[in-house]
């Protein structure tokens, strides 16, 4: 019997004795995941070891095994069924996070973007094979004007879930803000473009649509590209099934909650929107309690000594390595599965 069949009669077992139960995903901008190898395709350069931020082996391990460790806890010591992250340079870095870090006891598998991303960072998807099984796999390119500017495919994962129903996950690492927020807003609506056109197709092909897109969209939950590009309304609207829904639109008033802080002040700039099906009571899949989280554990925060209160402990202050692991929080959403 051959490998693949072997791993489909298993899906198949797994899905005949399934009960009903929590599927936790989780997404993690994890700041400058690099080897510490030269690609001399993309401006990698500072990190190298002979870089300006000096990125030696041992600040490489030191940082996977943080990732690993934040993995591990958002899980609750069970691994996410889905951990979406961006800023991860390659697939190498993948294979050493999943197979030769303390995450190895998990045994995910790992899909990743091939972006034309001038630094040289992508988006990916971890996943537990006995969680979901991969169906397809696409990348999505948003094209500018200016043909030297690049930035972060899409990815699009869709894969089959333990109650038979089908998953379509959109990863996203929208454009920055490092120009300016006005000069950059036109390259985020374009990618906002992109990823609703790409929606819209799924929506149109499955009966019930079970969508999740995640990612670090650098707008907020009411900025254009989301609330009015990409359509992605309040909890407080109407479910409709081909609708889509931001999970954290509604609590943006809340000053004391965000994944991200600039200036002393938290920011949702990393988000979960999904397809109307998944808040509908009748649905095998749902998102629990209509909800998501930031996850906001003391260890993955330092002093913020100039404004006040906290701020997450990032690896990096400019050129100095201050030794945390990312300067965004986690955010995670659970899903009940229903036979």
């Amino acid at each position: 019997m051959n490998r693949i069949l072997l791993l489909s009669l298993l899906f198949i077992i797994t899905l005949s004795s399934y009960a009903q139960g929590d599927f936790r995903i989780m997404f993690y901008n994890v700041e400058n995941l690099f080897d510490t190898k030269d690609n001399p395709n993309t401006n990698d350069d500072a990190f190298l070891p002979e870089g300006t931020q000096r990125w030696s082996n041992y600040r490489y391990w030191e940082k996977l095994k943080a990732v690993s460790n934040v993995i591990d806890s958002v899980g609750n010591g069970y691994p996410p069924a889905l951990v979406g992250m961006c800023e991860v340079e390659n697939d190498s870095v993948l294979f050493d996070l999943c197979k030769r870090s303390p995450l190895r006891k998990h045994k995910y598998e790992y899909l990743i973007s091939q972006s034309k991303d001038n630094r040289g960072i992508n988006v990916a998807l971890l996943y537990q094979r006995d969680e979901m099984k991969v169906l397809s796999t696409k990348e999505y390119t948003p094209v500018f004007d200016d043909s030297t500017k690049h930035t972060r495919n899409i990815l699009h994962v869709t894969g089959l879930i333990v109650n038979r129903d089908t998953l379509d996950v959109f990863v996203c690492h929208f454009p920055s803000r490092n120009e300016g927020i006005k000069r950059t807003q036109p390259y985020r609506i374009i990618a906002a473009k992109l990823l609703r056109k790409q929606v819209d197709k799924v929506l149109a092909k499955r009966r019930n649509p079970n969508v999740i897109i995640m990612g670090d969209f650098n707008d907020y939950p009411d900025d254009v590209s989301m609330q009015h590009i990409l359509e992605a309304q309040s909890l407080h609207k109407k479910k409709e099934t081909n609708n889509l829904y931001n999970l954290f639109l509604h609590r943006i008033d809340d000053k004391n909650q965000g994944s991200y802080r600039y200036r002393g002040k938290w920011q949702y700039v990393d988000q979960f929107v999904v397809s109307g099906n998944l808040l509908k009571g009748r649905s095998k899949t749902q998102v629990k309690d209509f909800s998501a989280h930031i996850y906001k554990a003391d260890f993955l925060l330092e002093e913020d000594v100039k404004y006040g209160g906290a701020k997450p402990f990032r690896t990096y202050s400019g050129y100095k390595y201050l030794g945390g692991t990312s300067d965004h929080l986690p955010i995670y959403m659970d899903l009940i599965i229903k036979e």
